[in-house]
């Protein structure tokens, strides 16, 4: 078998210098495979540490991208609320105006109608007037030559 030790026998069983050897050599062989061993678990603890750090980082940065997600969405919907109550506002008083432009273009047009019938009205004055004058003065002019 292979790694299997044969010790030289003496007077009295096995040489005590090979199996004390053979012990040390062994105990030397665990302790250094233990020591790679403690060497290899501080290292696999070391690695399992900075795994769990940047494992805590990532559960912040996606804590604060969360918080900044929610944020951002509330504000959006906040945004979009208040611009439908400004649209909301702009067409109520889009409404208020085109209503008072249309009063105020209704009255117009009756100032317009009335003046239109002013002027008929001065019109007629002026046109009565001027015969009443023409008549007068045909008048005053007939007398003048019949004088003259």
């Amino acid at each position: 078998m292979p790694g299997e030790k044969r010790f030289r026998t003496s007077l009295f069983g096995f040489n005590k210098v090979d199996v004390n050897t053979y012990i040390e050599k062994l105990l030397r062989e665990f302790d250094d495979k233990l020591k790679e061993k403690d060497d290899e678990i501080a290292a696999l603890k070391n690695q399992n540490r900075e795994f769990k750090q940047k494992y805590e980082d990532f559960l912040k940065k996606a804590d604060q991208l969360n918080e900044d997600r929610e944020k951002i969405a509330s504000v959006l919907i906040r945004a979009q609320e208040q611009a439908q109550v400004m649209l909301q506002e702009a067409r109520i008083e889009a409404d208020e105006e085109k209503k008072k432009l249309e009063e105020t273009i209704e009255s117009e047009k009756e100032k317009l109608v009335d003046i239109r019938q002013e002027l008929k009205t001065l019109k007629s004055v002026v046109v009565n007037t001027l015969k009443k004058y023409e008549v007068q003065l045909g008048g005053i002019i007939d007398e003048e030559q019949q004088a003259g």
